[in-house]
């Protein structure tokens, strides 16, 4: 096992990458109820949704610790799921037609990489673009631990006014109370965490979660199964992806929105794991790339089979890098994880949103130490690379931010004269992602 995953090599242990799977399994374990209640809206069915996003998430975490040895793990990926039970299934008729879009998602992806187009993306985007988009996927997750936190929350009166004006200048979020248990437990668990993480605990992130499991308990966050432990998972959404019926020209333009967000959300998500893992040579690339894009594109069609949306890489991988782990048996740990929780739900159930949120905010903090590496001096990469970073979080979209700074980036270069520098790739990103703002 060692030689296979190239543990020592990469400066690692078999149980720093067994501490960061279960870290990572951790802070994505609401991925199995978060994906069945929204697939609901489309009229998945719920048990079948929850028992379709374990098993694909485990056999895709699974493939990519094993064909691509990358500390990376894999899951239905949030916002491509919104996207696909609000925007394409109603549009394409059903469920099942919607699936069938993200099967041939998969599949068009598979093929960019096996021609060499998707690992050339990644190697046309200037160093600096590329770290702030780890620094903005920080961001966003940090974000995202806010919220699920109560810490950050939308004023009660916003939506109402902007529904009745919506030229009013209301404030987007604002700050929560303490009067509720899960900002208690969150922000109690989020100092214990940054306490753990300054004095260099082993395992911090870990505890973290542990401890803010234990707190919501005590105040009323949290509860055990009040049903059964174990439950017999049903598979009755497998298989059901009607892929002729994607082929229509009515529905086939619905590809085109999920195809940029998977395209653009793993560029990103890779790109920010490798860099705080530490795995990218000199000249910023990342060793076997074309595997971990294959598994990653191959992923989003088994999601598509499976019925559970797209599977893609998670950023919540860097919480298990900052554990220690640096190699593809951490992605094989939360897959096995996955598999048992396709009969634990109810188990999985017990960590609430509010005891994960602070590993999220703490890994949101860690990722945000590239900005140090960013050239701020030169102003025709530092802009781009600020829009990037701020924007990925602001639109609350990964590949919305990529989108706004690689424009950013072309036109300056443009008008400072320096158009022969850039790659012909980023001219074309850029023309495609003007023209997906404009048009979708």
């Amino acid at each position: 096992m060692l030689r296979y995953f190239d543990i020592t090599a990469r400066g690692s242990t078999v149980a720093a990458e067994a501490r960061g799977g279960v870290t990572t399994f951790l802070t994505m374990a609401y991925i199995l109820f978060a994906n069945p209640a929204i697939l609901a809206a489309a009229g998945v069915p719920t048990e079948a949704a929850v028992a379709a996003t374990a098993a694909s998430a485990a056999i895709c975490s699974g493939l990519m610790g094993l064909v691509a040895n990358f500390p990376v793990a894999l899951a239905a990926g949030m916002g491509l799921n919104a996207v696909v039970a609000y925007q394409v299934a109603p549009a394409a008729g059903g469920w099942q037609t919607a699936m069938g879009l993200v099967v041939l998602d998969g599949v068009l992806a598979l093929a960019l990489v096996l021609f060499g187009l998707r690992e050339a993306v990644m190697n046309a985007i200037p160093r600096d673009l590329r770290r702030a988009i780890g620094v903005g996927i920080g961001l966003f997750i940090a974000f995202i631990g806010l919220v699920n936190a109560r810490l950050v929350i939308v004023p009660q009166g916003t939506l109402g006014a902007l529904a009745a004006n919506p030229l009013a200048v209301m404030p987007p979020v604002t700050h929560g109370s303490l009067r509720t248990p899960e900002a208690v437990v969150a922000l109690i668990g989020l100092l214990i965490t940054i306490v753990l993480i300054a004095r260099r605990v082993t395992g911090a992130i870990v505890l973290g979660i542990l401890a803010s499991t234990g707190l919501a308990f005590v105040l009323g966050a949290a509860s055990l199964p009040t049903d059964a432990w174990l439950t017999i998972p049903s598979f009755e959404t497998v298989g059901q992806a009607d892929v002729r019926g994607a082929l229509a020209l009515s529905v086939l333009p619905l590809l085109v929105p999920l195809f940029l967000v998977d395209f653009f959300d793993t560029i990103g998500t890779v790109t920010a794991v490798a860099d705080e893992a530490g795995l990218q040579d000199d000249e910023g690339r990342i060793p076997g790339t074309r595997r971990i894009l294959a598994v990653d594109s191959f992923s989003a069609a088994v999601g598509g089979f499976f019925g559970a949306s797209s599977v893609t890489s998670y950023i919540e991988s860097a919480a298990g890098v900052a554990e220690g782990a640096r190699t593809g048996l951490h992605s094989v740990i939360v897959g096995l994880l996955f598999a048992l929780s396709m009969f634990l739900a109810p188990v999985v159930g017990i960590v609430p949103a509010a005891a994960t949120a602070p590993a999220l905010v703490a890994v949101g903090f860690l990722m945000c130490q590239q900005i140090a590496r960013i050239d701020f001096r030169n102003i025709e990469t530092a802009i781009p690379a600020f829009v990037l970073l701020v924007t990925i979080p602001f639109t609350y979209s990964v590949s919305h931010g990529i989108g706004y700074g690689f424009i950013t980036f072309v036109v300056i270069e443009l008008f400072v004269g320096k158009w022969r520098e850039v790659h012909p790739i980023m001219y074309a990103t850029a023309v495609g992602f003007a023209a997906y703002f404009i048009f979708v």
